[in-house]
Order: structure tokens, then C-alpha cells, then sequence
């Protein structure tokens, strides 16, 4: 996945020679590779690397983004994204609405790897996406794999509106897939069927998505059950339509997420959905999450939404 982000950002400093990409270590590579070889193509004018210093990295983005460029900055950790919080929700995603429209940031692009990378622990791998989800002006999206990384991240570089682009950072190695070289986008704001199913519906995004999808395989072999996964693709705006057509079909439906159960994005989801679906609904709306507390620094896998809860979530929502 690392390098068809590298492939997306590549394109984008091609076709665009406003296009400039910056934070901590960008312009050897990054921490993770992804913008290997870019300095060397595009020159330190368009790529290079910043201060340690987030709230920086922010407020310059969008002072470039304001002044005409298309603006990709990268936070090292999405972890770190809160010294930034306030540039991120009260500038950036405020700046078109309380100047009426004179001015603008939309070609601010966020990129941070998120989520747990089986040793992280508390200030390396939280899921923030319901931070940002309740600020309005901006457009949050967790890609599953390298195709969608790509499309979706070429998305919302030429976006209208500043975005913030999750990287869960254990896909980065271990999700591989062949990825066209030429270009190419995919919607935001649209989510994706995986595998239909009709009886329990099944919703994820970033690395959960490849956990239901093996929940799904589970549920059928060893409980002659039929799940439809659904990958949301983007936080907000989230897909409803997809969702909720699914929902009313399955009455059955499961959201995991990484994050904490209070206040998830599940949580958003479950309102939701019991208000457009109430009617076709056979069981409550079941969230399978982290816990209520700071990621751990040890046992990952107790926090983490397993196969083996949702499996068993699986199991409790059809004899419900």
C-alpha cells in the first residue's frame, strides 16, 4: 500500500506544479517510504521536510493551500494530529464558511498513518476519525488497500474541500494488490460491497475491513450464515444510501471499529441506522470496538475487534 500511495502523490505532483508535499521526514522517504524518490524527482522546492511541529505543519499547509497550492502534508502519526486540532477543525475546515466564501483552503490534503500496528501502543496506534467526523467542512477517509488508497487519495487531493486521510499503518506492507500505474479516482463518499450476503451486515473500514471479511468466510463455514461486508471508505460523508439499503435487507447489521466503543463512529452509525431501518430490524445494532480505555501497551489483540468477537457477535445477532 506504501507505494501506491507513493504511485497517487507522484501523479499528483506531475499533473499539478503547484502540487508541493511536506512534514517530518518526507524528503528522505518518510517514515514508512511513502515518499520515496519524490525529493529526487520533484526537487526540495516540492518536497522537503518540516519542524517537528504539527501545529505547524498544519497552519502552513493551509496558509498554502489559501495562497493557490495544492497543499499534501503528512503528520508522522495520526497520533500526533491533536497538538494540530485546533488549526485542523477551527481553521481549515472553517476557512470558506466564515469568510462567505472569499476564501478557501480545499486543496489541503492530510495524509497520517493510523490505527494499531501490533506494538504501538498509546501514542502510536489510536483510530481519530471521530474527532474529525464531528467537525463539518471537513472530509475524512480510511482506504482498505492499495487500490483504494490510490484512487481514494488522488480523490481528495483535487477534492474542493480540506481533507483528512487515514493510513492504517499495518496495510502498508501487508496489504498487496495490483495497482494500475496509470491514474485514477475513486468517489468519495461512496462505499463498497465486498461480498453480498443477506442475512448479517457487516461494516468496517481501514484494516477491519479485511477482519469481516474473514468473519464473513467464518460465519458461512461454520454457521451456514451469509454476511454482506460493507467498506465505508469515507468517515464523512458516510455512505447512507449503501448502508441502509444493505441494513434493510440483512435486519441484521454489525459495525467494528478499532476505536473506542463511547462516542465511535459506530455510534453515528447505530443512530442512524435505527432511524431510517427501525422497521426492518430483527436484532439491535451490535458495534464490536476497541474499549473504553487508552491503547494498551501490551495485548493488542484483547483490545482489538478480532475475528473471534466479531465471529461471535455474528453468532449472538442471528439467535437474538
Amino acid at each position: 500500500m506504501f507505494m501506491a500511495i507513493n504511485s497517487a502523490i507522484h501523479s499528483a505532483l506531475e499533473k499539478d506544479d503547484s502540487a508541493i508535499i511536506f512534514g517530518e521526514d518526507v524528503a528522505f522517504g518518510g517514515v514508512f517510504r511513502c515518499t520515496l524518490g519524490l525529493k529526487d524527482k520533484f526537487g526540495a522546492d516540492r518536497v522537503f521536510n518540516t519542524p517537528l511541529c504539527e501545529q505547524g505543519i498544519a497552519g502552513f499547509g493551509i496558509g498554502a493551500a489559501a495562497a493557490g497550492a495544492t497543499a499534501i502534508a503528512e503528520m508522522q502519526f495520526a497520533d500526533y494530529m491533536f497538538p494540530a486540532f485546533d488549526q485542523i477543525v477551527n481553521e481549515a475546515a472553517k476557512y470558506r464558511y466564515r469568510s462567505g466564501g472569499l476564501f478557501e483552503c480545499g486543496k489541503l490534503t492530510i495524509r497520517s498513518p493510523c490505527s494499531a500496528v501490533g506494538h504501538g501502543a498509546v501514542y502510536h496506534s489510536q483510530s481519530p476519525e471521530a474527532y474529525f467526523a464531528h467537525t463539518p467542512g471537513l472530509k475524512v477517509v480510511v482506504p482498505r488497500g492499495p487500490i483504494a488508497a490510490k484512487g481514494l487519495l488522488l480523490s481528495c487531493i483535487r477534492d474542493p474541500d480540506p481533507c483528512i486521510f487515514l493510513e492504517p499503518k499495518v496495510l502498508y506492507r501487508t496489504a498487496e494488490e495490483m495497482v494500475p500505474k496509470t491514474e485514477y479516482t475513486i468517489p468519495l463518499g461512496k462505499a463498497q460491497v465486498l461480498a453480498p450476503g443477506n442475512q448479517v451486515t457487516l461494516i468496517g473500514w481501514g484494516t477491519q475491513v479485511h477482519v469481516l471479511l474473514e468473519v464473513a468466510k467464518m460465519a458461512k463455514e461454520q454457521l451456514k450464515v451469509s454476511c454482506e461486508v460493507i467498506d465505508l471508505q469515507t468517515i464523512l460523508p458516510w455512505d447512507k444510501d449503501t448502508v441502509c439499503q444493505s441494513v434493510k435487507k440483512t435486519g441484521r447489521v454489525i459495525v467494528a471499529h478499532e476505536a473506542p466503543l463511547t462516542c465511535g463512529f459506530g455510534a453515528e452509525l447505530a443512530a442512524t441506522i435505527q432511524q431510517e431501518c427501525f422497521l426492518n430490524l430483527e436484532a439491535p445494532v451490535t458495534r464490536v470496538t476497541g474499549f473504553d480505555t487508552p491503547f494498551p501497551h501490551i495485548f493488542e489483540p484483547f483490545y482489538l475487534p478480532t475475528k473471534w468477537r466479531c465471529l461471535e457477535a455474528v453468532k449472538k445477532i442471528v439467535n437474538f
